[in-house]
């Protein structure tokens, strides 16, 4: 009998300790404020994507979030990184999810996980696996059973692995809210009835899930209870909440925009991003997110929309390297400061409303226990007012809002800079590169490694996205007695394809070129073509240039040449190619033979001195260089080279377009008045992206592998290796050593 009361005893002791413990770490939320173990916050987060960085610099980005006043880092989870093929599951490297988040907990901030699975983001297929395609009877995004089977598994596998490693806040971690889907309010509009019954299965699926904190759906302003609906966008100052009782969030607080190849770079001023979240701050927001705090790198073929460049630095306040954009960075860690100042009021009372004058605004927050803030605005874009509060003048200039976390003092103005500012140089380490080359050559329809197929078949049916590259191969026989071989008025060859680009050749010779954009991915090849009688070969090269990552049903999207294919100018008049026999072949031969590593490289005879290819279109160059000493981040400056894809020691730094010339509206920048991503962009008529980012962590002291392939035709001999540093006006030190080693261990 005592022991049996021991055994009760002891029991409750571990039920009490399991209770109180949940409650110490429980997440809650009321319409002011976010409450986590007891405390109410407004909560300063910062997105910050583990694959567009390495591990090694992960240590460093989140302690600049951290130094930089933010509470949480977001990310979301690439499910094509994490599951390439079903069932086979990667977590290791740029993939390494848990560490990533260990690595927050360790800095002392929370995390937003943004689970989706779908992500948008720019990404390839906006995160899904392509295999996910190809299931029978799917269809993503909608109450589709296939697609809902695949989505629950592989979110119950995310979280599964986040509850074994202890990482919900009520196990003790730093995840603080999940998100499930991405950006669907606009597509269920569109759908209708199928989009509303998979927004409810979403919701209660992912509340079945049992995580112990706030699930969100972003830019969904149905999302049902208990899920919270929140804001995306350049301003969110006026969004609601669909219910009163629940919080009001930011989840992408845009910080600048993405490059796309053949556009110019965007760049928003710190002046109107400050603007903007006092804005929505003073309008009672209780949570607010940059998207993007650090972009990164889109390495090897993960950038998506279709031309979106490999950089995906996003005017970010750390940049694409990891290093402090100045002064977007320190002003806006000033505005954090300012914001924490103000906490106490803010999350326990509601403001008072108040228009002084013209294009004037003022608002207070005061709390029974006596704490007081005010935000005072001026809205006018072009004039500076003197506005009159509690007895005295504050001095406001155009577009902006002081900040006054005692009601009296101005601690902040959103826009009044005194953060350091920052240039960034690009130092010369090496331009003697000795390069050798091997031409690629056009496949022959009867090669081994052809398909033959009748008629034209989409392009990511057949590669299922393992490359970028298909050819298209037909035979077209001319008789002697044709016309235009004797009036020498060749026949024009026409070509329709979805996309995104496409290079032409005729009997093994070059002749054409066209490429699309990310407005309008399709294209059109037309041109003479020169014919001879007998058997002449048609060789179309189709080049993808990132899946689709969104828009209504985009799994059905298509690239590649669909035709019709057509010869006109005959004696027949106009021959239909497109349903004829035709024969692909996935990828290129450097591909198959491995060429971009020290193995594969070896396989083959290369030239080099007078014998190196230099301006020929499908053309592989490799070289080796030694580290340059120091710890500032490396990139190549690509300028003279065309199109392609670059390779250090087997790792794919991304798609090179140094050829795709900017082209947007460039001028001076006001940072006054309604953001816009085409308002303030930088590097018209020049390359969209010239450096690429070489991670510190991928070189060895001595002899990297270098590998370029080039489509167009380039000049190897200007790609130059430069150092990237970055000169601050004042007291930041612009020799960050040790910027990419890692200064937290995991256990």
């Amino acid at each position: 009998m005592g022991r049996m009361l021991r055994t009760d005893v002891f029991a409750m002791i571990v039920v009490l300790s399991m209770v109180l413990s949940s409650a110490r770490a429980k997440v809650s939320y009321d319409d002011k404020a976010f409450i986590i173990n007891g405390k109410r916050r407004i909560l300063i987060s910062g997105s910050i994507h583990y694959p567009r960085s390495t591990p090694e610099m992960w240590p460093y980005l989140i302690q600049k979030a951290k130094e930089g006043g933010l509470d949480v880092v977001e990310t979301y989870v690439f499910w094509n990184g994490h599951e390439p093929s079903p069932g086979k599951y990667n977590f290791q490297g740029r993939f390494d999810l848990v560490k990533f988040i260990k690595l927050a907990h360790q800095a002392g901030l929370y995390v937003l996980l943004r689970i989706g699975p779908y992500v948008c983001a720019e990404w390839n297929f906006g995160g899904f696996p392509v295999w996910l395609k190809y299931e029978p009877g799917i269809e993503f995004r909608t109450n589709n059973e296939p697609f809902k089977v695949a989505m629950e598994g592989f979110v119950k596998k995310i979280v599964e692995m986040m509850k074994s490693e202890r990482l919900f806040q009520p196990q003790g971690g730093p995840i603080i809210m999940s998100q499930i889907e991405n950006e669907y309010g606009p597509v269920e509009w569109e759908i209708g009835a199928p989009g509303k019954a998979y927004t409810a299965w979403a919701a209660k699926m992912a509340v079945r899930l049992n995580t112990g904190v706030p699930w969100i759906m972003c830019k969904h302003e149905t999302a049902p209870d208990p899920i919270i609906d929140t804001c995306n966008g350049y301003y969110c100052e006026g969004f609601r909440p669909n219910k009163p009782y629940k919080p009001k969030m930011w989840t992408e607080v845009w910080t600048g925009w993405f490059t796309q190849f053949g556009g110019p770079l965007p760049n928003r001023p710190v002046e109107d991003l400050a603007f903007a979240v006092a804005r929505f701050v003073q309008n009672n927001g209780s949570f607010f997110n940059y998207y993007m705090y650090h972009g990164g790198t889109n390495f090897g073929r993960t950038a998506a929309g279709r031309f979106i460049a490999t950089s995906y630095d996003y005017d970010a306040p750390l940049d694409e390297y990891g290093l402090l954009n100045e002064p977007k960075w320190g002003h806006l860690k000033n505005l954090h400061k300012a914001i924490k100042q103000c906490e106490p009021a803010l999350v326990s009372s509601y403001p008072t409303v108040t228009w002084p004058g013209r294009n004037q605004e003022v608002h207070v927050f005061k709390s029974k226990s006596g704490s007081c803030a005010a935000f005072l605005s001026n809205f006018d874009s072009t004039y500076s007012t003197k506005l009159s509060f509690a007895n005295k003048q504050y001095d406001l200039p155009p577009w902006s809002i002081s900040i006054l976390p005692d009601c009296e003092t101005e601690v902040y103005n959103t826009a009044k800079i005194t953060a350091n500012s920052s240039t960034a140089r690009m130092n010369l380490v090496n331009n003697k590169f000795l390069w050798q080359s091997f031409n690629e050559e056009t496949p022959f329809i009867n090669d081994g490694d052809t398909l033959a197929m009748q008629a034209l078949w989409e392009q990511v049916n057949v590669t299922r996205d393992s490359t970028d590259y298909l050819w298209y191969l037909t035979q077209v026989d001319i008789a002697s007695s044709e016309g235009f071989l004797k009036t020498g008025e060749w026949p024009e060859l026409v070509v329709m394809s979805a996309g995104h680009a496409l290079h032409v050749f005729i009997n093994g010779k070059l002749f054409g070129t066209v490429y699309g954009g990310l407005e309008n991915p399709k294209l059109t090849y037309t041109g003479k073509v020169n014919l001879t009688v007998g058997v002449n070969q048609i060789s179309l090269l189709s080049v993808a240039v990132g899946l689709p990552n969104g828009g209504l049903h985009f799994e059905t999207w298509n690239a590649g040449v669909l035709g019709p294919v057509m010869l006109r100018g005959l004696n027949e008049g106009t021959r239909d190619l497109s349903k004829g026999r035709w024969s692909y072949k996935v990828g290129l031969k450097g591909e198959t033979l491995g060429l971009n590593t020290i193995t594969g490289s070896s396989s083959v005879e290369w030239t080099q001195g007078s014998f190196l290819s230099q301006n020929r279109p499908l053309t592989w160059y490799k070289t080796t260089f030694d580290a340059p000493k120091g710890d500032d981040p490396v990139a190549l400056d690509m300028s003279s080279m065309g199109k392609g894809e670059v390779w250090v020691n087997g790792q794919s730094i991304g798609r090179q377009w140094s050829g795709y010339i900017a082209k947007g509206n460039c001028g001076e920048c006001n940072y006054a008045g309604i953001f816009t991503d085409t308002k303030c962009q930088k590097g018209c008529d020049q390359p969209s992206q010239k450096w690429y980012h070489i991670p510190r962590s991928w070189l060895n002291p001595k002899g990297n592998l270098l590998v370029v392939f080039e489509e167009w035709g380039g000049n190897p001999n200007k790609i130059s290796l430069v150092k990237r540093t970055v000169v601050y006006s004042s007291t930041h030190n612009a020799s960050l050593s040790n910027l990419f080693m890692p200064k937290m261990s995991i256990k």
